[in-house]
């Protein structure tokens, strides 16, 4: 069975990396924005680019080296959204018991809107660094623009009619999906957190207000308006995970809830799924997954520097493989090593031989 040669890759990762020591050490020196600290950046990207390279990945980030949050960072460039002096505090779960990931908050005051294209100097930048791998850019979807609020976030006399809101959020996303295919991107992934987060009961009972029981249905129509158009040759994929921040998640249970419209209905090209421990819940969801979509199993764990066997990998692609076909199959970690700029709780060498782990499973069993 060949590797594939368009994304997602039968060896891939989701996005973010490690921050090196000099990185960190610079952006505590510098203000964001500054000269020093983006030659900091773009010498670190250089860097990593290279290293995904030499590892054998056919896609390459630039690890979210430039921004502090793997959402936050997007949506507050947005028209239409302002942060606010409220605190968003996400309940946090580890291990060694909670904790919590706050930021500012945010509210909708005006109509959405696309500015100007978002992250484009980061793209072009990543692009320019790459010379085997596919350049892939992450972005946060739609859905985490009205999760992380609720629809008490959104101006009243601005969006009387809240399916104007709908309209000019998809609408606003596919101007940014458009404009990064003008500067050549062809492998882009929305990173959706709240499309796992509905399966936990608990998370429903906290967005009640929001008919949190056909919530993810709104979701899935708003990706699809988003990307309806995107361009020839782009490939999109989503990523859902159940959350991810210094080695502890938010919400837990299987893609049950949201499996058959999910699976079935969003239009994207591949799905990032975490299946790295039992809180992600079995395969069985899978079976709702069409011909023609990919499945990316998140088996490898970013929460800690373990590294898995690659037997044991084996095994679990075998079981997945028993509700999708195996050539719908590829293999990532479960998550991003580092989605907000403290990262995950391993080493980079630790992460460095856990993405070797995932190139040689994937030659073992696709190439």
């Amino acid at each position: 069975m060949a590797l594939r040669t368009e994304p997602p890759f039968r060896a891939d990762h989701v996005g973010s990396l490690l921050r090196p020591k000099a990185l960190l050490d610079a952006r505590a020196r510098h203000e964001p924005g500054s000269p020093e600290l983006k030659a900091a950046e773009d010498e670190a990207i250089r860097d990593v680019v290279r290293l995904q390279e030499e590892i054998g990945l056919r896609s390459a980030t630039d690890g979210e080296f430039r921004r502090t949050s793997w959402h936050m960072d997007f949506i507050y460039q947005l028209g239409g959204v302002t942060k606010t002096d409220e605190q968003i505090r996400v309940r946090m779960i580890n291990a060694e018991g909670e904790g919590a990931f706050t930021s500012a908050g945010l509210a909708i005051t005006e109509k959405v809107r696309l500015r100007e294209p978002i992250f484009a100097d980061a793209f072009r930048f990543l692009a320019s660094c790459t010379t085997t791998a596919v350049p892939k850019l992450t972005i946060p979807s739609p859905s985490m623009v009205h999760y992380r609020g609720g629809t008490a976030a959104i101006d009243r006399s601005v969006y009387p009619d809240i399916e104007e809101f709908w309209a000019d959020l998809s609408a606003a996303y596919a101007d940014e999906v458009r404009a990064l295919g003008e500067l050549g991107c062809r492998y882009l992934q929305l990173d959706d957190t709240s499309l796992a987060y509905l399966n936990d009961p608990a998370q429903r009972a906290e967005h009640a207000a929001d008919d949190a029981d056909h919530l993810h249905e709104r979701y899935i129509r708003q990706i699809n308006a988003a990307i309806a158009d995107k361009p020839e040759g782009m490939r999109i994929t989503t990523h859902m995970c159940r959350g991810n921040y210094r080695s502890s998640w938010a919400a837990e249970g299987g893609y049950d809830f949201v499996a058959e419209a999910l699976f079935g209905e969003l239009a994207v090209d591949g799905f990032f799924c975490e299946f790295d421990d039992e809180r992600s819940g079995g395969f069985a969801p899978l079976r709702f997954v069409p011909p023609g979509k990919q499945v990316v199993l998140g088996l490898v764990t970013t929460k800690n520097g373990r590294l898995e066997e690659a037997d044991t990998l084996k095994r679990r692609i075998d079981e997945a493989a028993k509700y999708v076909p195996l050539d719908q199959l590829c293999l990532s970690p479960q998550c991003g090593f580092s989605s907000t700029v403290e990262g995950n709780t391993l080493t980079v060498d630790e992460e460095i031989a856990k993405l070797r782990l995932i190139v040689q499973v994937a030659e073992d069993v696709w190439g």
